[in-house]
């Protein structure tokens, strides 16, 4: 069992990752808390945690984080921003942590990576008695800059493969495991400063364009970047949070 092969191309753009992904702001680490009943310090893994973009905010909401990563060049960044101490190598699949040992499990923009059986299962035994899982996924909108619509169209014919269009949603696969409550949604929405070199950043970070040959990826991201460069992109921009949520039945 190992990581996708798509997932396995973030190494390539770790930086462009951690520069261009946006940060969550405290209102959505504090929703997580409240949604699961979490007391200040209590234990949370947050699984495939990438650079740290939500450890960091889960930490800055004073709870006792965890990260679990499994790609080297990302755990190097993550380690150096919210300490070694916190960080393990691991999977979803074979999580390095000991049974009922956390409250809760938070999946920010990977879950679809995962096979979601067998991770919902790992989830369930690393999880105390009536412990959460908290499942992000981001959707940038880029509808106040002129470029949106040419960018977008061209972003998503190269993303037609992408694991995230493939298969159940995981809230189908946890009602069919029979051990979780009935999934609900909370969503909210963050304003984040915003500039060509940031956008085109997180365009280089989303993993289809990254899995691209390398001259069609310089291609790729020199197109958009002329796009964007050509066009008006306002000084903030919304992400729309959608914060997945249940719990042990």
């Amino acid at each position: 069992m190992g990581l996708h092969p798509l997932a396995a191309n973030f190494v390539e753009v770790a930086d462009a990752y951690e520069r261009g992904r946006p940060e969550y702001t405290p209102a959505v680490a504090e929703a997580i808390a409240a949604e699961l009943h979490l007391s200040p310090s209590a234990r949370v893994l947050d699984l495939a945690a990438g650079t740290g973009k939500l450890t960091r905010a889960l930490l800055g909401a004073r709870l006792d984080v965890i990260a679990v990563e499994p790609q080297a060049q990302l755990r190097e960044i993550l380690a150096a921003s919210v300490g070694v101490d916190r960080v393990l190598d691991g999977l979803a699949e074979e999580i390095p942590l000991p049974n009922a040992s956390v409250a809760a499990v938070t999946v920010a923009d990977a879950f679809h990576w995962f096979d979601q059986v067998a991770a919902l299962r790992e989830i369930k035994r690393v999880l105390v008695p009536g412990g959460g899982l908290a499942v992000l996924r981001l959707l940038p909108d880029w509808s106040g800059a002129s470029w949106a619509h040419e960018v977008g169209t061209m972003i998503a014919e190269l993303g037609r493969e992408h694991p995230q269009f493939e298969g159940p949603r995981w809230q189908e696969t946890a009602q069919a495991e029979g051990c979780w409550t009935a999934p609900r949604e909370v969503q909210l929405t963050m304003s984040q400063s915003a500039s060509p070199e940031g956008v085109l950043d997180y365009i280089a970070s989303m993993s289809w364009i990254a899995a691209l040959p390398d001259d069609q990826r310089t291609e790729t991201i020199a197109r958009v970047g002329e796009l964007i460069a050509a066009g008006e992109t306002p000084d903030e921009l919304l992400i729309h949070v959608t914060i997945g949520l249940t719990s042990l039945a």
